[in-house]
């Protein structure tokens, strides 16, 4: 089974609470505050390998969430960090956000993208203990994270592509290059996905991608070719295969013609591409069709060969390795976007609803993960950071009188003045 495009659902690990604790021991009745602070939570990481060719492995499995960061404990022991989420996706895997923004392009082995960052653990009661407030009675709430749907696209990396009309033997050239084993059959459009092998030529590795084969308007949606034309995006050297033996009533030289319009018409780039010609089906061609294709000003390489039997292959696989080591590698593409939107933590909005008032954003987001308002310190902390964050300066402005109601995140109170 072969996957390119898929939708998952990631999330980071949540951050744990701090703890609220005092020291006690037979020789100490009343200690100070010892409670630690929690653990952050995990972050999600997709890795690069190259044990796997396509996205299959996602079929099943939606949902990758990271560990979540342990709670603090008593005598400062702060929380355990929460276990990474590691995602390993294969080369060439482009992460999207929903929207289709790209967020990383992974073309190298091992290569990492943090996705999502863990959430903060929440401070114990020891961090809040000051001269004046010696015995907080409260802790800080990690962090809670949210979770994030994102797109993963493969785009197939490799250094040659093989291209042409479906059964002039592209998969028979690949099993007889490579230890890749593609199903080979005496009709069109066995290959149904791309295959992909390695070949070793003169100590170095050279990956080589086979893709179904292309019919004339595959740009357009003709045919199996189309869907994985952007497979060919990537690689540095395209093999052009041909069956020279026209076995098919096809002309060799329309073949060539007619397929390199379908990659100029599906991308200039991959049109643009080098290319070595491979004249596929020697041993039951006519000297004349081989002198005559030969003689026509194709300005790239041509070669006999015969690929079910290997003849030729060796030296078309040393000219191609030459050509390679002048062609450029295939670079990322670069991102912009970014899966969290940054924001301000020292913001937020006063608006009236009903003659309610309702104060939101991060910064009442992060001051209701450190208050308790059962307790007489923490509430007082809380009165104090509204006063002095200008929350209340600006109710006032808008009209804020005895009795009217508060809500400050999920907290509701009625305003005495």
């Amino acid at each position: 089974m072969f996957l390119d495009k898929v939708q998952i659902k990631i999330k980071a690990g949540n951050g744990g609470n701090g703890h609220v604790s005092f020291f006690r021991d037979k020789l100490t009745m009343r200690g100070g505050p010892d409670g630690g602070d929690g653990g952050r939570g995990g972050n999600v990481v997709f890795i690069g390998t190259t044990r796997e060719d396509n996205l299959v492995n996602f079929r099943y499995t939606k949902k990758f969430h990271a560990g979540d960061g342990k709670h603090g404990g008593t005598t400062h022991k702060n929380g355990k960090y929460g276990e990474v989420m590691i995602v390993p996706v294969p080369l060439g895997t482009r992460i999207l956000k929903e929207n289709g923004e790209l967020l990383a392009d992974i073309i190298e082995l091992d290569q990492q993208f943090i996705a999502l960052k863990g959430g903060g653990g929440g401070k114990g009661n020891a961090f809040f203990a000051t001269a004046k407030k010696q015995t907080p009675n409260f802790s800080q709430m990690g962090v809670e994270t949210k979770e994030y749907i994102v797109k993963l696209e493969l785009n197939t990396i490799a250094d040659i592509g093989l291209v042409g009309f479906p059964n002039v033997g592209k998969s028979t050239l690949l099993a007889s290059t490579t230890r890749a084993n593609p199903k080979i059959a005496n009709y069109h459009f066995t290959t149904l996905h791309p295959n992909i092998g390695v070949a070793n030529v003169y100590g170095d590795n050279i990956i080589i991608a086979d893709v179904p084969g292309l019919i004339e308007g595959a740009s357009q949606g003709t045919g199996l070719g189309h869907d994985f034309l952007k497979h060919l995006r990537r690689v540095r050297l395209l093999v052009h295969v041909i069956d020279i033996s026209e076995q098919e009533g096809r002309d060799a030289l329309t073949d060539l013609e007619t397929i390199n319009n379908e990659l100029m018409a599906f991308d200039p780039e991959l049109g643009a591409k080098p290319q070595i010609i491979a004249l596929n089906k020697c041993d039951v061609a006519t000297k004349e069709a081989i002198a005559k294709f030969k003689k026509t000003k194709c300005k790239s390489p041509v070669f006999e060969i015969m690929a079910a039997i290997g003849e030729g292959v060796p030296k078309l696989l040393e000219h191609a390795h030459g050509a390679l080591q002048k062609l450029p590698k295939a670079s990322a593409t670069q991102a912009y976007a970014t899966l969290e939107e940054i924001v301000d933590k020292n913001t937020f909005k006063v608006e009236i609803s009903d003659g309610e008032f309702f104060v939101t954003g991060p910064f009442i987001d992060n001051l209701i993960r450190g208050v308790v308002l059962t307790d007489t310190e923490s509430n007082s902390y809380f009165q104090r950071r509204l006063e002095e964050s200008g929350i209340i300066s600006e109710m006032k402005q808008k009209g804020l009188k005895t009795g009217d109601i508060v809500h400050i995140g999920e907290v509701e109170f009625e305003w005495v003045d």
